[in-house]
């Protein structure tokens, strides 16, 4: 089953038991992959779909940034909630380990030693630890390497 159908199916079993808070999260979520596939016209396949439910995730972090710089504790509740709900569709975290070894194998590939190489090495890492890793820390730890 692919991962929209599954996104689908989930949205009428929350509506069934409901739970008003997932509806909305997945509806949410269901309107992106729409628009998306609008936008484009094209149907989106799973790992274009796991890119909407990453830069969802990652939308909702830096609310839950801004709500905590502006003293909004309930506010950011409310993301990280969402968060843990859209995480369910993403597949298991790297650890840092699986992470520094994707890192490593990038930049043995593309035969980067300075910045200047950080983009061929972000392009093979990309699609690789979409969802995975937080892209943001992916960068910094591209960064290092190739700096130091």
């Amino acid at each position: 089953m692919s991962l929209k159908t599954s996104i689908l199916n989930d949205v009428k079993t929350a509506m069934k038991a409901g739970d008003k808070d997932r509806v909305k999260v997945l509806r949410m979520l269901t309107a992106a992959i729409k628009q998306r596939e609008v936008d484009e016209r094209i149907e989106l396949d799973d790992a274009q779909v796991l890119a909407v439910v990453d830069k969802m995730v990652k939308q909702r972090r830096e609310s839950i940034e801004q709500y905590q710089a502006g003293n909004r504790p309930d506010l950011a509740e409310v993301e990280q909630a969402e968060i843990e709900m859209l995480a369910a569709y993403l597949p298991e975290p790297l650890s840092e380990g699986e992470l520094n070894q994707f890192i490593d194998d990038a930049i043995q590939a593309t035969g980067a030693t300075t910045m200047a190489d950080m983009g061929p090495v972000m392009g093979r890492l990309k699609p690789e630890v979409q969802g995975r890793a937080d892209m943001k820390q992916v960068s910094a730890a591209v960064r290092a390497r190739l700096v130091g």
